[in-house]
């Protein structure tokens, strides 16, 4: 079997071929777009690429023409080689993995499906709407602090009316920069309500999705999120690895004989781990979530709320594994006795 390793880039690509006895067949450079079209033309071998932008649709296309393919985290490729004594191009880092997976086995990151990538999208496009919605309410509030005047709560799709109303009560007209600001404003609020409503819609649609909603505290965007991140549950044996992966479980800094526990390790997906702990403050509060809030007093009395609130978290996590695991809904009387506290 021949190893083909390509160094991607935005636009082209850098691909070094050995054959099994690790001698270097052939190289070349190829428009990144085209590598689809180049790799269907080649006999069915072991393609090994590092993470990034453009990794997993490369890799999509490589396993349709037969190929065994390596996803290389890019936090692993240095210790591999990568950029050795400050050596780095191109070709030296296509050279570099082709000559460590003729070596050994390389690891590799899990390949998302189609629709895994898609959920994350839709997700992260609305995201982008609020990050960009925030940063222009923040700056028209900081305008108005220079002013010595305040819009009083947070956004919550009245913000700009009470700006424009403050401004009518003085007597005054609203200065144009600003008055673009809002118009922009109201233009991603309406854009974000329809981000809501189709991803509701998407939710909906989805049998899994409904049946991970039937757990307190989890709405539409939670569940996309945490089907889109998983993807295959039968990649994880229990909760716990699953509260791992979401990096939800607490770190270890030890050596010799000093043992040391830390916060938690946040790996994996920061968004999704947002959203559970998100989800968690309002099973707190929600009618439902009896034996939740419950479980998590008994936590908080031993340990905070702040650290009650994220093994909450981390619970939820377990609980929604095990549905989708099962094929069932929430079972309050199973959720009391799901998934040990987090310390």
């Amino acid at each position: 079997m021949e190893h083909i390793a390509i160094d991607l880039g935005g636009r082209e690509s850098q691909l070094c071929i050995r054959g099994a006895d690790g001698k270097i067949v052939k190289e070349l450079r190829c428009r990144t777009g085209a590598l689809g079209g180049l790799l269907a033309t080649m006999a069915p071998s072991r393609v090994v690429l590092e993470t990034c932008a453009e990794s997993f649709a490369v890799a999509e296309q490589a396993r349709a023409h037969g190929h065994e393919v390596r996803i290389v985290p890019a936090t692993l490729v240095r210790s591999l080689g990568v950029g050795a004594r400050g050596k780095k191009s191109d070709v030296q880092d296509a050279r570099t993995l082709s000559e460590v997976s003729c070596r050994i086995d390389l690891p590799s990151v899990h390949l998302p499906s189609e629709q895994s990538r898609r959920l994350k999208t839709v997700c992260g496009m609305r995201e982008s709407l609020v990050r960009a919605r925030t940063l222009l309410v923040n700056s028209v509030r900081g305008f108005l602090r220079t002013q010595l005047r305040r819009v009083k709560g947070r956004y919550n799709g009245q913000f700009t009316t009470r700006v424009r109303d403050r401004y009518t009560e003085l007597l005054r007209a609203i200065p144009a920069d600003i008055e673009r600001q809002l118009v922009v404003i109201d233009c991603l609020s309406t854009q974000i309500h329809q981000a809501d409503r189709d991803l509701a819609l998407e939710a909906k649609s989805n049998a899994l999705c409904r049946r991970l909603m039937t757990v307190p505290g989890v709405g539409p965007i939670t569940a996309l999120r945490f089907v889109a991140a998983i993807d295959d549950v039968t990649r994880f044996s229990d909760a716990s690895r699953v509260a791992s992966y979401i990096g939800l479980v607490p770190g270890e800094w030890s050596s010799s004989d000093r043992q040391q526990r830390t916060g938690i390790t946040k790996a994996g997906s920061p968004k999704l781990r947002w959203l559970l702990v998100q989800a968690a403050w309002s099973a707190l509060r929600s009618k439902r979530g009896q034996e939740l809030q419950d479980w998590s007093r008994q936590v908080e009395h031993r340990r905070g709320s702040r650290i009650a609130v994220v093994a909450l978290a981390r619970k939820l996590s377990g609980i929604m594994f095990a549905i989708w695991r099962d094929g069932s809904e929430y079972q309050a009387s199973r959720a009391a006795r799901a998934v040990p506290a987090a310390s």
